[in-house]
């Protein structure tokens, strides 16, 4: 609901509004020529309502975005809404669900009081709607499983994971650089770690070529992927890894289909879920045409607890992040960041963020009161009232917003009351999600791994050992022509099968005539072939002699 300061703001700006606006909506509680039509299939967004409806332009949208805010003060509510706007107008969705009250986007909204009175506020009506919904999840208990194999994460990546310091990030380098010389796939995780054993033990002849590699820096790796493993990281790596197309979907109505990560379990090691979706940004980011500026993105990715991207990143994971948003606008997919505190964000990526909803921020610390002032600066000021001032004012459901217009320059900041979500908010039961889970179109396809032969095979196999680790047993079957001719020789000197069955008293068989001369010439081969070899030997001891 707003309060009177919104209203008084409402009334001082109603007087401004242009007559030829080509929307109809609700001033103060008051209707203009009847219900307002703020959901015009137009090319736009609803957000909410200032003195005007405040909207963002999907041929605009991915220049990305921005949602900050105090915790309680309705931002998962606001990406929600955003969510389902781009679903409604066929974009397909990426959201990671940090609590799992996104899941509620996949039931209808049940019309309760707060919501019907918001809509009535802004002038919209309240009509419960629900959105085609695949659910995904890294440990496969809340949805599809999600993996990717090591080689696409790449060692950059893996390196920030596994907090390596720049040593051991070198180690990981030349193992990836071997790997790939010796045509070895790095699928999961036993695979470095077979390769790195494989560095470890030839370190002596490896570094004239590759640089240092040292026991101790290998056993540091080691170390840290053991950390992982005990986290269910390996759970993430392997095949069948994740096919960025299958993101990329419309339902039979043509409305986008919202992709959400179950997320609650996975925050429980937050380097793994910054680092899955940082290569969910690359993977896109190298997998996707350069299609310039569409009339609509081709798809748009929310990250959650954004600040987790960040805190205690490398410069160079920083200017990597960087150049992925900056350029993955031109392959047609927005980033918005959610998070609590502008200040969580980079600048040199924050600068890159168009259009912004920012939520309420209380100022109890310095640290809370530069943030405060960070938020206000970065928005386009409008004179009717002060920025910085209006943040600490907001109430829940209401925010400063800031959208990039037609030239692509940013609206002048307006106070605004967020529209409410047409799906449910909250929630949905295990029960629902199931039934979601099940009837999706790609249950099976990433259900059950597939360990396919890779670099963890091929050295087990160079050592002589099976995958298990057990010998591999000597083959002593018999066959081919040499098998036969040997025993032909054999059977001179009393080596020939015996003979079973009726009849048989298990005496020799007598050779044909064809098999005495077989026998005969490959005795005089062997003779030869012994002859040579032992003259080899004998200049070899002698030459050791000299």
């Amino acid at each position: 609901m707003a309060d009177s300061s919104h209203i008084d703001y409402l009334n001082q700006a109603g007087s401004a509004l242009p007559q030829s606006c080509a929307f109809r909506y609700i001033l103060a509680g008051r209707f203009d020529n009847g219900q307002a039509d703020m959901m015009a299939d137009d090319g736009t967004i609803l957000i909410g309502k200032s003195w005007k409806p405040e909207t963002l332009l999907l041929k605009l949208a991915n220049r990305h975005g921005l949602v900050t805010g105090a915790t309680g003060t309705g931002k998962t509510v606001t990406l929600q809404v955003l969510a389902e706007g781009f679903a409604r107008h066929g974009v397909p969705v990426f959201a990671a669900d940090i609590k799992g009250d996104l899941s509620g986007i996949a039931a209808p909204g049940d019309s309760k009081p707060p919501f019907v009175k918001r809509a009535q506020e802004i002038g919209v009506p309240y009509e419960p709607d629900q959105f085609t919904t695949v659910f995904w999840d890294v440990f496969g208990e809340q949805g599809h499983p999600v993996r990717a194999t090591i080689s696409e994460m790449g060692p950059l990546l893996l390196s920030r994971l596994l907090d390596l310091n720049e040593t051991q990030e070198g180690v990981l380098n030349i193992a990836f650089r071997i790997a790939d010389e010796q045509k070895m796939l790095l699928l999961d995780l036993k695979d470095l770690r077979a390769i790195l054993s494989h560095i470890a033990e030839n370190a002596a002849t490896l570094t004239t070529q590759y640089g240092n590699v040292s026991a101790q820096s290998v056993g540091a790796i080691q170390r840290q992927l053991l950390v992982l493993e005990n986290q269910k990281g390996q759970m993430f790596f392997g095949e069948p890894a994740l096919e960025i197309s299958d993101l990329m979907r419309t339902d039979r109505d043509g409305r986008g289909v919202v992709n959400i990560m179950a997320a609650d379990k996975l925050m429980a090691n937050p380097r793994l879920y910054a680092t899955f979706l940082l290569w969910l940004l690359s993977e896109l980011f190298e997998q996707l045409p350069e299609v310039g500026d569409l009339d609509k993105p081709k798809l748009v990715f929310f990250f959650d607890e954004a600040h987790l991207l960040f805190n205690g990143a490398p410069k160079v994971l920083l200017t990597a992040v960087e150049q992925v948003v900056r350029l993955i606008r031109s392959k047609g997919v927005g980033v918005y960041f959610v998070t609590q505190n502008p200040l969580d964000i980079p600048d040199t990526v924050l600068a890159q963020l168009g259009n912004r909803v920012q939520h309420a921020l209380r100022a109890f610390t310095p640290r809370d009161q530069k943030a405060v002032r960070a938020a206000a600066e970065t928005f386009r000021q409008n004179p009717k009232f002060k920025t910085e001032e209006a943040i600490m004012q907001l109430a829940v459901g209401e925010a400063l917003t800031s959208t990039l217009e037609g030239k692509g320059t940013p609206t002048m900041v307006e106070r605004t009351l967020i529209a409410p979500a047409m799906a449910q908010v909250g929630p949905i039961t295990p029960q629902q999600r199931q039934q979601a889970i099940d009837a999706s179109p790609l249950k099976g396809k990433y259900e059950t791994m597939v360990d396919r032969e890779s670099a963890y095979e091929m050295l087990m196999d160079r050592k002589g050992l099976k995958p298990d680790g057990s010998p591999v047993e000597a083959d002593t079957s018999g066959g081919g022509i040499m098998d036969t001719i040997g025993g032909w020789i054999g059977g001179a000197t009393g080596g020939a099968k015996p003979t079973s069955g009726p009849g048989s008293r298990g005496g020799r068989v007598p050779q044909t005539m064809t098999e005495k001369i077989i026998t005969s010439a490959a005795r005089s081969v062997a003779s030869s072939v012994g002859r040579q070899i032992g003259n080899a030997i004998l200049r070899g001891v002698l030459g050791s002699m000299t």
